[in-house]
């Protein structure tokens, strides 16, 4: 099974402009949230994140935003499921793409 997880975002990562850290339950790691730009009518690009936002995480990348209470409400449901989100919080502590 594949989840999409919440977490926090700590940094935005200096030198590199689609890197951000992220905390999930205390794990942090480099998150790719290039995913997350949007682009202007007149072609340039724009990143509204900032430490302390949420984002909804699938295998290294930042799918969305999302609001504290979305993703409280994520981690309680995803706590429930057991081995899948294990599994899940365990391959997210192994990886790593800085």
């Amino acid at each position: 099974m594949c989840l999409g997880i919440p977490g926090e975002v700590v940094e935005l990562m200096d030198g590199h402009t689609d890197l951000a850290m992220v905390s999930v339950e205390g794990v942090q790691r480099a998150v790719n949230i290039g995913l997350l730009r949007e682009e202007s009518p007149d072609g340039t690009t724009t990143l509204d994140l900032r430490p302390g936002d949420w984002i909804l995480i699938h295998v290294g990348f930042a799918l969305s935003k999302i609001d504290e209470a979305e993703a409280k409400a994520s981690l309680e449901w995803l706590t429930g499921v057991g081995d899948a989100y294990t599994d899940e919080l365990d391959a997210l502590r192994a990886s790593d793409i800085a």
